[in-house]
């Protein structure tokens, strides 16, 4: 089994052999790790095989799947990424909160192990590398070590999340961020408990799920970007700044229902046109200043909705995400000054209410620049980026060092049946993940 030296003979291995650190400060592998690689083909075999279950009935892999969390499919796809585990060398295990675990022993006792991994769940009608691609990474690398016969100093375990596209429930309460309460929500029609059961969780002994803060050295997601701009700057990897902060709001407006036909328009308390002047003036004041944050008005109701009467009630929603949770707190705050100008234009009443608070969860410099190197040195380019969507990553920053790899999803689309990245994008991305874990365990 090859044994990795201690840093001093490493490096002086490194300089006689002309190989340099990629990064300033980073710790470069040896030469023997350095050109070790996963196996493309096989990565790619094992996401079209996870893509059979739950697709449509005679579809084929650009139909996508619906493989959605305590479903059929589901159950399916789990034994599957249990095989290929095993296939792999290793031996998983199902924890209370229905995560399953893969673990490698390290070469030192006393170090934490380095965590990698991923979902395999879908959204109903969803696409093929939605957390698909993190997990069969992961556990690529878990066999490439292994049939490479490399010892890691950390002991290595990859985690495959349950449920993550429902409210990252998995790595959740792995992380303590949720409480049992959490438990009780219908999805697609299944309660959580319920579904634990199913998949060989148990709801009575969830908390035995919870990871201690501090008792990973490292946790590590390689995931499709679901935007275009890694593919529009023509860039293979993406290092993740971090997972945005979201504030979600409430907007109740209203106004007075009275019959459109004998209504006039100076006397009409219109609260629909309330509500379009306040999506509109989502939009400006989001896009008031340059940066990446977004703002959604996604959901709108309207009462009595019918084509003869004046809307007398509207609510809708207003969802803000940046990085930086100061700049939408204040976004917000000049959203709520706005609502009450067209409230006194338009002789409604508006009250908009923040009901959830997310805060950004912040990549760690120290693993980003690993990640930095390992694409310098397979000759890959990288960009730094910020995540838009939730990922399990998010929980697991709550109590280990965190850092996030993309990789280019073609068109910038996901959740959806047309989601695509291309196999060599798959195979950058699995490749910069091994990479990363290598020079990790060194650091």
């Amino acid at each position: 089994m090859f044994e990795l030296a201690d840093r001093r003979t490493l490096l002086k291995a490194l300089a006689a052999a002309g190989v340099a650190a990629a990064a300033a400060g980073a710790v470069a592998a040896s030469p023997d790790l350095a050109v070790l690689r996963i196996d493309a083909g096989r990565l790619r075999r094992g996401l079209e095989g996870l893509s059979v279950i739950g697709r449509p009935a005679g579809g084929a892999f650009a139909d996508g799947v619906s493989r959605f969390a305590y479903s059929d499919a589901d159950v399916a796809g789990r034994a599957f990424a249990m095989g290929l585990m095993r296939a792999a060398g290793g031996e998983p295990r199902i924890d209370t909160a229905g995560n399953i675990f893969c673990s490698r022993q390290g070469g030192d006792p006393a170090l934490k192990a380095i965590m990698i991994g991923s979902h395999i769940d879908s959204v109903p009608s969803g696409g093929n590398f939605d957390g698909a691609l993190g997990s069969l990474a992961a556990i690529e690398v878990l066999r490439t070590l292994n049939e490479a016969n490399i010892a890691l100093r950390h002991p290595l375990e990859v985690a495959l999340w349950s449920n993550e596209e429902g409210g990252t429930v998995g790595s959740g309460f792995a992380a303590g961020v949720l409480a049992p309460e959490a438990l009780e929500p219908i999805l697609n029609g299944i309660r959580r408990a319920d579904g634990l059961r199913k998949i060989g969780g148990d709801p009575a002994r969830i908390a035995q799920a919870r990871r201690p803060a501090g008792s990973l050295a490292a946790y590590l997601e390689l995931h499709i970007e679901q935007s275009d701009l890694l593919e529009k700057a023509g860039i293979p990897i993406g290092v993740v700044d971090g997972i945005v902060a979201i504030d979600e709001y409430e907007v109740e407006i209203r106004g007075f229902a009275n019959h459109a036909g004998t209504t006039p328009m100076p006397d009409r308390r219109n609260a629909l046109l309330a509500a379009a002047r306040l999506i509109e003036a989502v939009q400006e004041e989001v896009t008031r200043e340059p940066g990446r944050q977004v703002g959604t008005v996604g959901h709108l109701e309207v009462f009595p909705n019918a084509r003869n009467v004046v809307p007398g009630l509207v609510k809708h929603t207003i969802e803000l995400r940046d990085l930086d949770a100061g700049k939408i707190a204040l976004i917000g705050a000049r959203i709520e000054k706005r609502a009450q100008a067209i409230a006194a234009a338009t002789g409604t009443r508006i009250a908009m209410t923040r009901v959830e608070r997310d805060a950004p969860a912040l990549a760690t410099p120290a693993v980003q620049r690993q990640i930095e190197a390992a694409a310098a040195a397979l000759g890959l380019k990288s960009l730094h980026l910020p995540s838009g969507a939730g990922h399990d990553a998010a929980m697991m920053a709550h109590i280990a060092p965190m850092g996030m790899i993309f990789v280019p999803s073609v068109g910038g689309i996901s959740h959806s049946p047309k989601e695509l990245t291309r196999w060599e994008d798959c195979a950058n991305g699995a490749n910069v993940l091994l990479q990363s874990v290598l020079r990790l365990d060194l650091a």
